[in-house]
């Protein structure tokens, strides 16, 4: 795929993930990429580290078309990273969460669509799959406008996919970096439930998720990335033996929003999935505006299929979570 004369716009350019993108991207020979948030003091930081000429920094919100047609005139390429993600923000605030998380993916779909962009991807997340929070459920209705459209839109013209990826270790207000101050600064490390389960990956392998989609994606096609888990007791365990701790563990009970186990895939969706080895592949359903496919048909073999959990993935013991993180940049830095 030839991207040297082409244009990618990121939106939440500046988050965690946005960045890793960023810097995944100016690796390649891309003609420009735009960054697109609100946070200035973020974009200034960005804009001092890269000094990059192909870069450009863009201040708004997916809350607002206009801002958003600004930004979009003569871009190739949509990543849509823009998002309230953490769960309890959004469980108090939860109004603000649909006006970014939902109704922002209309604006950048819609806005795509009057500027003849090529494609957009979602960046979603594992608690769009049976959410019971805010934050769930909100990237679970992107989701749902992605594919609408998808259905409706001509991929030579727009093509529109979907990338849903796990827990993302060390990414904003993330478990980790909590763990990491408590054990430096000699606090109880505060676990929820032990047996409480997330799923492991890196900021590198989510992007890498994007990339593939990126290259391989077809019309409102949904891609997952397969990754290991561990309970939130091994990984405070493994994080004491990194720093040679002795850091008393805490259990302090499950939160508002929280569930013991996070899914990537819902059995209705296994049902049709496609294994690709690293990854998963859901594709758009054939469903219609004909509504007997929602009353009146069935698939006896979904009764039969499982979710794809962080219960029942492959569960890393200590030691290899800990040979996990020791390949994170994040850990590193505090082991010089």
């Amino acid at each position: 795929m030839d991207i040297s004369n082409k244009c990618l716009l990121v939106t939440g350019g500046t988050g965690s993930f946005g960045e890793t993108v960023v810097k995944s991207f100016l690796q390649t020979d891309i003609g420009e990429i735009r960054i697109f948030s609100r946070d200035e003091k973020k974009q200034y930081d960005l804009r001092q580290k890269y000094k990059n000429s192909r870069l450009s920094f863009h201040l708004g919100d997916v809350r607002s078309i206009k801002s958003l047609n600004r930004v979009m005139t003569e871009v190739d390429y949509v990543f849509h990273a823009a998002a309230l993600k953490q769960v309890p923000s959004c469980e108090f605030f939860p109004l603000e969460a649909i006006q970014t998380n939902t109704l922002g993916t209309e604006n950048v779909i819609q806005s795509c669509i009057s500027n003849n962009v090529s494609k957009v991807i979602l960046l979603s997340t594992d608690k769009a799959v049976y959410p019971i929070n805010t934050m769930g459920l909100t990237k679970a209705l992107s989701e749902r406008i992605l594919t609408s459209y998808a259905k409706r839109i001509n991929p030579s013209k727009l093509k529109l996919c979907a990338t849903r990826y796990g827990n993302v270790m060390c990414s904003r207000g993330s478990v980790i970096p909590l763990f990491i101050s408590q054990i430096l600064n000699n606090q109880k490390i505060t676990i929820t439930d032990p047996l409480m389960t997330r799923f492991l990956m890196s900021l590198e392998e989510a992007v890498g998720l994007v990339n593939y989609a990126f290259k391989n994606s077809s019309q409102g096609e949904i891609f997952i990335k397969k990754a290991p888990a561990c309970n939130i007791n091994t990984l405070a365990l493994a994080l004491k033996e990194i720093f040679n701790a002795d850091n008393e563990l805490q259990i302090i009970g499950s939160r508002h929003g929280e569930k013991l186990y996070e899914s990537l895939l819902s059995r209705e969706e296994m049902s049709r999935a496609i294994d690709l080895s690293d990854y998963f592949s859901i594709p758009l359903d054939n469903k219609d505006m004909n509504y007997s496919a929602f009353f009146d048909q069935g698939n006896k073999e979904v009764s039969n299929i499982k979710d794809y959990t962080s219960h029942n993935t492959k569960q890393l013991s200590v030691k290899e979570v800990k040979e996990k993180l020791l390949k994170l940049s994040y850990i590193k830095q505090y082991l010089k």
